[in-house]
């Protein structure tokens, strides 16, 4: 404003403060709001980023085109109790455990689209080690088994390549004297986008069999991958080159969820864009000592204005 810039077209900026719950903000806009966000497209700053090397040497960035949808699950077993001083052959914790070995045990298909396999193509060139070349490969043949199990066998990549599902919580029983009538488990799922989320619990049903039953929590949504489009892919790259000259600019779809999901799900394509850059051994998501770097803020805060500036300057 200081500088009496005056875009050619017409910006929305969005707040939400409730990513991390039930992302009500976001669903409450797009359900009952959608005449103001009636967008081309959507740049979420809560997703995408970029990778430093141990040497603070900038390796990629990666431009969000799509997320995993997030779902839960409930397992739950009734039975019929009793005194705990007369043991029942069957006992709804028991069986609870054999559901969940169950699913610890299967192992979703293994799926690809045009964002993975570019991906693991551009990060294959720079990624360290037998990781580099497990992308490469499976970059060139996602039916290759060998590229398969290499990348599963590290944690931060098994989501990138099919539906992942993992017991997070447990409940049961109601005195220490007594035999549980039911326990429960939650099981966080973050699926693949194109697999229905009601296939997911019926994969899951089928693995645990008649005994438990498998049921969806909440109200879980699904989206598509956003295309990859010319204008915000050149935006994105010249406006990071400005603070990393020459980086490879690669697609990426999330294992995560964000805000973005909804505006997808709307019809409106959504770009993670976030301009900040972090080393893998200083990346604590979720966690106490969760942190950034002093200077990867400062860079986002120039990346930004420059994207703002290029997008909505033009016509």
């Amino acid at each position: 404003k200081a500088e009496k810039f005056v875009p050619t077209r017409d910006l929305v900026i969005v707040f939400t403060g409730d990513e991390e719950t039930e992302m009500a903000t976001t669903q409450d806009l797009v359900n009952h709001h959608k005449d103001l966000l009636d967008a081309d497209y959507a740049l979420n700053y809560d997703g995408g980023g970029g990778t430093l090397e141990e040497d603070g040497k900038a390796r990629t960035y990666s431009l969000q085109t799509a997320e995993k949808t997030y779902a839960d699950y409930e397992i739950t077993v009734h039975n019929p109790g009793g005194h705990s001083s007369w043991p029942r052959p069957d006992n709804a914790i028991y069986q609870l455990a054999d559901a969940l070995k169950k699913v610890q045990a299967y192992r979703f298909p293994t799926m690809w689209n045009d964002t993975t396999l570019a991906e693991f193509r551009a990060e294959g060139k720079v990624a360290p080690g037998e990781l580099g070349k497990a992308m490469t490969d499976f970059a060139a043949d996602p039916r290759d088994e060998s590229a398969v199990e290499r990348l599963t066998k590290d944690t931060s990549q098994i989501g990138r390549t099919r539906t992942t599902c993992v017991a997070t919580m447990l409940r049961g029983g109601h005195a220490k004297n007594a035999l549980p009538q039911s326990a429960t488990a939650n099981i966080n799922c973050r699926i693949f986008p194109g697999v229905a989320i009601e296939d997911v619990r019926k994969t899951l049903q089928e693995q645990v069999g008649p005994g438990a039953e498998v049921t969806t929590t909440d109200h879980p949504t699904a989206s598509d991958a956003s295309p990859l489009r010319a204008d915000v892919m050149e935006a994105v790259t010249r406006a990071i080159h400005k603070i990393h000259p020459g980086v490879q600019v690669v697609p990426n779809q999330a294992s995560g969820a964000s805000d973005g999901l909804y505006f997808r799900a709307a019809g409106i394509p959504t770009y993670g864009v976030g301009g900040m850059f972090i080393k893998d051994s200083d990346s604590f998501a979720h966690g106490l000592n969760e942190r950034v770097p002093v200077k990867g803020f400062y860079d986002g805060l120039d990346y930004w204005y420059a994207l703002m500036k290029d997008l909505g300057g033009k016509h």
